[in-house]
């Protein structure tokens, strides 16, 4: 087992670097260790250069030890392939649009895939849909003999009630805008190949993760700091710890079902973005100035599917609020990759 995990960790005051909070990211639970002790096999992630990759990737080696975790990726950002190499994660670039490309890649037993568009995806919607439908139908067909974890996200869903427990998994599927109907897309491909071929697997159908560096936390309290006005028209959201999201994503492969099927994951709570925004402005001694008014419907999710498999997730809401402010008031360094969780006509 690994030395250090989560369990025996209190929650630290504030991370001081970002290499501080990679590292408490990239920390296992005794739950992950045991559950990735369940499944057989060396894992290899797809897409693994975005906002998660790399700390979950991080995640599963600290869990498995002993195995085989491989990256792939066009690695176009600097430093994350050496990054992820220092921690002695295996590397593999490669252009998950390219057919070929993805058939040189070596048989393993448990696929995370992560590969995806979303941001900018109204500018070029071909690329968007040749990325969220076609490259999956070409994983999902190499990778045949594999456990498949899909991300997905909860935008495949319809707006519902605010009022309501959120949409469960057993909602049909019927969003707006072509990046969210892509996305139903790349759950059919996945589901298809994995009727085909008996492929066991999961879609991983996450809502909004959060870092310190990215999220509607982030969002909301980086305008806050800067004096700027809050849109709360799309009034309500489910956010989850980053950590919490990839150490459900990995045991989703220990749950894999045949055939595949979606798993809502993010935190429990319906949280009030005009609330956020007072919660902010209140720790940073701030006016709030909100614009707008609450729309009754939003994208919602039931995630009572996730807590009896998992449990609740161990970094609680108010936790990564206090976390986020102290970071925004630092100044410390963001992505600049903001969510546009206000958008409700599917537009990104």
């Amino acid at each position: 087992m690994t030395a250090r995990v989560l369990d025996d960790l209190p929650f630290p005051e504030r991370f001081e670097t970002e290499a501080a909070l990679e590292d408490y990211l990239a920390t296992p639970s005794r739950d992950l260790v045991r559950d990735m002790a369940r499944i057989d096999g060396d894992l290899m992630i797809l897409g693994v250069g975005g906002k998660m990759g790399p700390t979950l990737a991080r995640l599963a080696k600290n869990a498995m030890p002993g195995r085989r975790v491989i990256a792939v990726a066009r690695f176009s950002e600097a430093g994350v392939r050496e990054s992820l190499e220092a921690h002695g994660i295996e590397t593999i670039a490669c252009d998950l649009l390219d057919r070929t490309a993805i058939a040189a890649l070596p048989p393993c037993a448990n696929i995370v895939f992560m590969a995806g568009r979303k941001f900018g995806a109204d500018a070029d919607n071909p690329l968007t849909w040749a990325m969220n439908t076609h490259v999956p139908a070409l994983v999902a067909e190499h990778f045949r003999a594999s456990r498949i974890v899909a991300f997905s996200t909860a935008c495949v869903y319809p707006f519902v009630s605010v009022a309501s427990q959120g949409a469960s998994e057993g909602e049909p599927p019927n969003p707006p805008g072509e990046y969210a109907n892509s996305c139903v897309g790349r759950e059919r491909m996945f589901e298809y190949f994995s009727q085909q071929h008996a492929t066991p697997g999961r879609l991983f159908r996450l809502s909004y993760a959060i870092d310190l560096r990215y999220g509607v936390l982030a969002d909301v309290a980086l305008k806050v700091w800067r004096g700027e006005a809050v849109d709360v028209t799309m009034g309500h959201v489910n956010v989850i710890w980053q950590g919490d999201a990839n150490s459900q994503a990995l045991r989703c492969l220990a749950e894999a079902t045949v055939p595949t099927s979606p798993l809502n994951v993010s935190g429990p709570e319906t949280t009030s973005i005009r609330w956020l925004t007072e919660e902010f402005a209140r720790r940073f001694g701030k006016p709030a100035a909100i614009t707008g008014q609450e729309a009754p419907t939003a994208w919602l999710m039931n995630t009572g599917e996730a807590e009896r498999l998992f449990g609740y997730p161990r970094v609680p809401l108010a936790q990564q609020i206090r976390w986020v402010a102290d970071w925004i008031s630092r100044e410390q360094r963001q992505y600049g990759k903001p969510t546009k969780f206000e958008s409700r006509d599917g537009k990104y």
